[in-house]
């Protein structure tokens, strides 16, 4: 297993995200209960591209600061909104690992998540979301927490992914095969 870490960066993650408080700690103990059990942990970053202020080299694309990868955690940048899309370069490298099941984590539930879940899911991973653990802002379309229970209530279940009590999402970490 892995820990997918997708989009918590500073220019993003903050109160203006559904049940933001939720999410910070369920990601926080996602990560340090995946160190602690030997799972690894990968990042991507979005790049929105120069000039945008959420590019490389901008402070708003870095990692949150309580998410940060630590020295040696692998970290893909992309340009496409799923991490897995071949430009990434990070199915290429899970393909190597040979791992199979992924743990989704991050923003936005509408965009670079439910791609990512996707994708991952026609790739043949198994995709594991837990509860609370991805998040979005309101759009013009949808409110954000509509956009939330959408997506891990609705169309994810069943179809693309395994949504999961963070209970659940723990104890699979406990129990997953050491990195």
């Amino acid at each position: 297993m892995v820990l997918l870490v997708i989009d918590t960066q500073k220019g993003i993650t903050d109160s203006r995200l559904y049940c933001f408080e939720e999410l910070r700690a369920n990601i926080k103990a996602l990560i340090a209960q995946a160190r602690e059990s030997g799972v690894e942990v990968v990042y991507v970053r979005h790049d929105d591209g120069p000039g945008t202020g959420f590019s490389v080299g901008d402070d708003e694309f870095q990692i949150f600061e309580e998410f940060a990868p630590r020295e040696g955690e692998r970290v893909f940048d992309k340009v496409v909104n799923s991490a897995l899309h071949p430009s990434v370069g990070l199915s290429g490298y899970l393909v190597e690992t040979g791992e199979k099941q992924l743990m989704v984590v991050g923003m936005q539930t509408d965009f670079c998540i439910d791609a990512t879940i996707k994708s991952g899911f026609d790739l043949g991973f198994e995709m594991i979301v837990p509860e609370h653990t991805n998040s979005t802002f309101d759009n013009q379309y949808m409110k954000q927490d509509t956009a939330y229970h959408y997506f891990n209530d609705f169309v994810w279940p069943g179809r693309y992914a395994r949504c999961v009590p963070m209970e659940e999402a723990i104890n699979l970490l406990q129990t997953a095969k050491k990195f």
